[in-house]
């Protein structure tokens, strides 16, 4: 394969962030949640060590336990994080949201977001091309990334192993994220594998079979 792919599982909520880069070191970092110095030092090491060169930053969505990390990436790498323009609502109200679900107010990145990314664009990380895939549904503008070179996606928090991502948050959608899945998501390889924003690593054609709340 042409693809490195390094999970780490950052922050109390358990998000996955992937750095991703290719057979000469380019890379993208996806979902940058991390909150602590200690989380901080792990992925700069990691990208030093493999002397990996981000070109990007992703969001799949901007929940508030996606972009705990946002500063540290563009202060040390100098990116601003890619999401999709309806995402910008969602991220304004994280601290109503953090205060909903974990009790405590948490303030906004510095930051902010580069909210640009559209349907169907393709991004280029050196050899690799990640097609952007709009799929609505736990955020309304919930971003898959597919490498289909490599068979593989990373799908946010919009499909896990033997779940979807839960929509009983502001905006969020059941009806919107049922078809986006069916319809953007099943219809891909049966051998992709799928990176979640949470939990295991799971396959396309795995969960067309045995996904319980597609059927």
């Amino acid at each position: 394969m042409n693809i490195t792919v390094k999970r780490f599982v950052l922050n109390p909520v358990g998000v996955n962030c992937y750095v991703v880069s290719d057979a000469k070191g380019t890379g993208v970092i996806i979902d940058p949640g991390a909150c602590s110095r200690e989380e901080f030092s792990e992925i700069r090491q990691y990208v030093e060590g493999e002397g990996i060169r981000l070109s990007h930053a992703l969001l799949t969505h901007a929940h508030f336990d996606h972009v705990f990390g946002l500063d540290f990436v563009y202060e040390t790498y100098g990116l601003k994080a890619e999401c999709h323009a309806l995402e910008e609502q969602i991220y304004q109200s994280n601290p109503d949201l953090a205060l909903e679900l974990c009790g405590t107010r948490l303030p906004l990145p510095r930051v902010g977001l580069d909210c640009t990314l559209t349907d169907g664009q393709e991004i280029a990380c050196g050899e690799l091309r990640f097609k952007v895939i709009h799929t609505p549904g736990h955020t309304p503008g919930g971003l898959c990334f597919y490498c289909e070179s490599e068979g593989i996606l990373f799908s946010g928090d919009t499909l896990f192993q033997g779940s979807l991502g839960r929509t009983d948050v502001p905006l969020g959608s059941w009806r919107q994220e049922k078809q986006s899945v069916r319809e953007k998501l099943f219809t891909l390889p049966p051998e992709t594998l799928v990176y979640p924003g949470h939990g295991p690593t799971t396959e396309i054609g795995y969960e067309r079979m045995y996904n319980p709340y597609i059927k």
